[in-house]
């Protein structure tokens, strides 16, 4: 078993889930179960994915679950646009959240190659 906490696309995961919070904050109350729901559980679900893929014995298990949380990434980095597209958040109180984005999955992309190097 790998220790998750000292991963660097674990903490950065968990920077991003801060930050979506904080954007979600924006949202109308007509969204509480629908934009703000999908958005948050998405964003907790790339670090929670990093972490459940580090006690896979295989590295197979875990290039799975890092599959799912870049493709959390991805749902996240949509959502974020669709905010934009609604009018519901500023492009510029965004702008971190999508360089944020855009790290966490190259750094996702990065991992996984090592994996996929070491099979």
């Amino acid at each position: 078993m790998k220790n998750f906490k000292k991963l660097k696309i674990w903490e950065k995961g968990i920077e991003i889930v801060k930050e979506v919070y904080r954007i979600a904050s924006f949202l109308p109350d007509k969204e509480k179960y629908g934009l703000y729901s999908q958005l948050t559980r998405a964003a907790i679900s790339i670090p929670s994915n990093i972490a459940e893929g580090s006690s896979r014995r295989s590295e197979k298990d875990y290039y799975r679950f890092l599959e799912i949380a870049l493709g959390s990434s991805f749902e996240v980095e949509t959502q974020t646009i669709i905010i934009e597209t609604l009018n519901y958040a500023a492009k510029d109180e965004l702008s971190n959240l999508f360089k944020m984005l855009d790290e966490e999955q190259m750094m996702i992309y990065g991992f996984m190659n090592k994996l996929e190097a070491k099979s």
